[in-house]
C-alpha cells in the first residue's frame, strides 16, 4: 500500500507533539514490543526470571549463561503496511562471561514522494535500525545486572540520522525463590548526526518490575511500572475543550484529587498473567491502562488495552503468538520463534 509523504510527516514529526509521552523524542521506535509473549502480558516485562532469551531486549540482566547458542526470531504485523522485528544469538565466551548479539528493525513502507505544489516526483523508502549488544554478570547469589549497547540509524527519505542509547538493568532473585524484582534505566544516550541542525532527545525510562510465580498452581503474574521518571502521563487538554466547558458545571462535574491521583498512577501499571496448564503450553493475558486511556473511544471501548497470546513448544522450537489492540482501527500481531542450536547438535 502506497501513502503520501503527508503520512510520513504525520507519522514521524509526531516527535514534536506535547500531548503523549511516546510522540516527544526521536527514535521511539525503540519502545516497540518484539516478543509475542511480552506483548501478550501487557508490554514491558522486566522481571521474569526464566531461560526466555526474548526477555533480554527488556532487560539485559535477565541475560544468563542457560541462554548460551540461544536464537530468537520476532515479526511484528503491525499497521497499513509497517512491520518490524528483531533477531538475535547469545553466546559464552571463555573467560568473559555470556554476550548476545541483535537487531532490530522497523520498516514504514514504501511513500510517495511529491514537490510542495503536489507534482508527484518519485519513492521513498524509510526505515529505523538498532544494534543490540547485551552483557550480564552475576553480582552475588541473588543479583545480576547487565548492560546493552545499542547504536542506531535511521533513514526517513532523504534524511539520516545517527544515534547511541544503552539500556541497563538488575535483577533480584534468591535460588529456588518464585519471586524476582528487576529494575530498568533505558535509552541513555544522544543523537550523534541529528536529521537536521538540531539535535532531539532519546525516549528516556525507568522501569521497576516484580513476578511471582505460585508455588502450587501454574500461574505467573507480573507487574511493571513503567515511566517512573515522570509522574503525570495524562494528556494536556486543548484549549478548544477548555473553551467548550461550561463554567457553571466545572466544579461540580470535575475529578476528585483522589481521582486524579489513582488515574496517574494507574497509568504506570501494565499487568500481566501467565497458565501453563500442561506441559509445552502457555496462554496469557495482559492489560495496559495507560494504552486504555489514551486510544479508547468513549462511545465503543471495546477490548483497547488488552491483549492475549499463546505459546507452545514443539520439538527444539518454542512457537508464541501475541495479539494487542490498540485502537478499534486494529491490533498487532507479533510472532516468536527460539530455540537452542546446540540440541541440534547433540543429535548429530
Amino acid at each position: 500500500m502506497r501513502k503520501s509523504v503527508y503520512i510520513l510527516l504525520f507519522s514521524f514529526i509526531g516527535l514534536h507533539s506535547i500531548a503523549q509521552i511516546g510522540g516527544t523524542h526521536t527514535y521511539d521506535f525503540l519502545n516497540l514490543i518484539n516478543s509475542a509473549r511480552v506483548s501478550s502480558l501487557g508490554g514491558d516485562v522486566i522481571a521474569i526470571n526464566d531461560n526466555d532469551f526474548n526477555l533480554t531486549y527488556h532487560n539485559p540482566a535477565l541475560l544468563k549463561p542457560e541462554m548460551n547458542h540461544d536464537l530468537v526470531l520476532n515479526y511484528v504485523n503491525y499497521f497499513t503496511d509497517i512491520n518490524y522485528g528483531y533477531a538475535a544469538y547469545a553466546t559464552k565466551i571463555k573467560d568473559y562471561g555470556i554476550f548476545s548479539g541483535g537487531i532490530q528493525y522497523i520498516n514504514y513502507g514504501k511513500f510517495i514522494a511529491a514537490d510542495e505544489t503536489g507534482i508527484v516526483t518519485g519513492e521513498f523508502k524509510a526505515a529505523e535500525y538498532a544494534i543490540n549488544l547485551v552483557y550480564s554478570r552475576v553480582i552475588d547469589s541473588s543479583f545480576r545486572v547487565g548492560v546493552n549497547v545499542k547504536p542506531i540509524i535511521s533513514t526517513l527519505e532523504k534524511y539520516t540520522s545517527l544515534g547511541i542509547a544503552a539500556d541497563f538493568g538488575v535483577v533480584y532473585n534468591k535460588p529456588g525463590n518464585l519471586f524476582t524484582a528487576a529494575l530498568v534505566i533505558k535509552n541513555i544516550g544522544t543523537q550523534l548526526k541529528a536529521y537536521t541542525s538540531e539535535k532531539e532527545s532519546l525516549p528516556f525510562n525507568i522501569q521497576l518490575g516484580v513476578s511471582q510465580k505460585l508455588k502450587h498452581a501454574p500461574l505467573l503474574f507480573s507487574v511493571t511500572l513503567d515511566h517512573l521518571e515522570k509522574w503525570d502521563l495524562t494528556y494536556d487538554k486543548t484549549t478548544e475543550e477548555e473553551s467548550s466547558l461550561d463554567p457553571l458545571s466545572i466544579e461540580e462535574g470535575s475529578e476528585s484529587t483522589i481521582d486524579k491521583i489513582a488515574d496517574q498512577f494507574m497509568r504506570h501499571i501494565i499487568l500481566g498473567v501467565e497458565f501453563n496448564p500442561i506441559n509445552n503450553l502457555y496462554v496469557r493475558a495482559g492489560y495496559n491502562y495507560r494504552r486504555r486511556q489514551e486510544m479508547l473511544i468513549e462511545s465503543k471501548t471495546s477490548t483497547i488495552g488488552f491483549s492475549w497470546g499463546f505459546g507452545v513448544k514443539i520439538s527444539k522450537f518454542n512457537i508464541s503468538y501475541g495479539r494487542a489492540t490498540y485502537h478499534l482501527a486494529g491490533a498487532s500481531d507479533h510472532f516468536s520463534i527460539s530455540t537452542n542450536l546446540d540440541s541440534f547438535r547433540k543429535n548429530l
